[in-house]
């Protein structure tokens, strides 16, 4: 393990972009022990390739990595084949030995982009779970029971509506449990779609005589849509292995707000920084700093200078006719009276947002002058644009 850094400093790096610590004392504890602590992340290979919702948990997997820590990338092969019920209200179809088989190695291939491969132990719970006897199975399930696992909110939902749950879906989480079990995990890592899996872990690492893991749970990265969670069910997907300039285009398409979860899930930028930055400059940075992390400087910079020439330096004026209006004395009176701003206020507020610019120029002044006879062309926000000479 490299010398050992703070353990203040190893938790703001662990911390960032997490939504739950169960429980950060516990996490404190073993990092007190000063050893490389076991780490592990599961993933059901469900789909051929790895997009940047899957990359979240690989990130902070990479960070464990990077603070010396020893890392089990886990593919659930075995599991794969029942298919994780989170957040299903419905019985997951089930995916044959060979798509998972598949599925497997495009993902071993994948990984490497973010984990360094020479400290990663690649692992698959086929090596234990399929081995095991009746005896073995009846002795794991016999330590849940129905109603614990009918508490599980997609299963009692479901339970309520009167849809059907599988046995097999009943035993999944159990199965996840176990492979924490196996590899002695001090940490497990995963979305917040996962807490009941995670804590399963917990009571069954305890039930075998183990330290019981902790639990470490982000956010589910939200798709294009800005509304579900990235899923390529959904088609609100970025793949990482999806060619550069496509990459920039989807992410230079998401709202600024979720340009934010953005950046604190897939990059390691000073949130600080991001947030003094002109949107339109941090959507760029943003857009830029992904596709260098999966294919590169030079086609992130390709794919920057593509974007710029496509689309910033289209003027939108073009195809506009001047249209002639009464002068007015000021911008601010001139856009309250066509409606473009419902009141003075609004205004200000587009003004405060470097959101109005005259002539290619960002307005400052909430006064701004007008003259007559002199053509200028005006955008408000993203989408209005106004061509205008005013008379006397």
């Amino acid at each position: 393990m490299p010398k050992q850094m703070d353990i203040k400093k190893q938790l703001e790096i662990i911390k960032r972009g997490t939504v739950e610590i169960i429980s950060e004392k516990e996490l404190i504890l073993k990092l007190e022990k000063k050893r490389p602590l076991v780490v592990k992340a599961g993933f059901d290979p469900s789909a051929p390739d790895i997009h940047l919702g899957h990359t979240v948990l690989l990130r902070k997997l990479r960070h464990f990595q990077d603070l010396g820590h020893r890392i089990f990338f886990l593919i659930g092969d075995f599991t794969g084949m029942i298919g994780d019920p989170a957040g299903r209200s419905e019985v997951r179809k089930r995916l044959t030995e060979s798509e998972v088989s598949e599925n497997a190695k495009t993902y071993k291939k994948q990984v490497f982009k973010i984990l360094d491969e020479k400290k990663t132990e690649v692992v698959f719970n086929s090596a234990w779970l399929a081995g095991m006897t009746l005896k073995g199975t009846l002795e794991l399930v016999a330590h849940a029971t129905v109603s614990q696992v009918l508490a599980r909110a997609d299963f009692s939902e479901r339970y309520k509506s009167g849809k059907d749950i599988s046995l097999l879906e009943f035993m999944y989480p159990l199965l996840q449990a176990y492979d924490s079990v196996e590899l002695k995990a001090d940490i497990e890592l995963g979305g917040t779609d996962q807490k009941f899996n995670l804590l399963m872990g917990r009571e069954l690492q305890k039930d075998f005589g183990q330290e019981s893991q902790v639990v470490i749970m982000t956010p589910l990265l939200v798709g294009l849509d800005g509304v579900n969670k990235m899923s390529k069910s959904f088609g609100n997907h970025i793949g990482i292995s999806e060619k550069p300039g496509e990459v920039f285009g989807k992410i230079m398409s998401i709202s600024d707000e979720l340009m934010i979860q953005y950046y604190e899930l897939l990059t390691d930028e000073n949130m600080d920084e991001i947030r003094k930055m002109h949107p339109m400059e941090a959507k760029k940075n943003l857009a830029k700093n992904i596709v260098k992390q999966y294919h590169g400087e030079n086609p992130a910079e390709a794919a920057l200078k593509d974007f710029e020439n496509k689309f910033q330096k289209r003027d939108p004026f073009t195809e506009l006719k001047s249209e002639t209006r009464p002068l007015k004395s000021n911008l601010c009176d001139f856009l309250v009276t066509e409606k473009i701003c419902a009141s003075k206020g609004e205004y200000r507020r587009l003004i405060e947002q470097d959101a109005i610019e005259v002539n290619g120029s960002r307005i400052k002044e909430s006064d701004f002058k007008l003259e007559p006879s002199k053509e200028y062309c005006i955008k408000v926000g993203k989408k209005r644009f106004l061509k205008v000479v005013f008379k006397l």
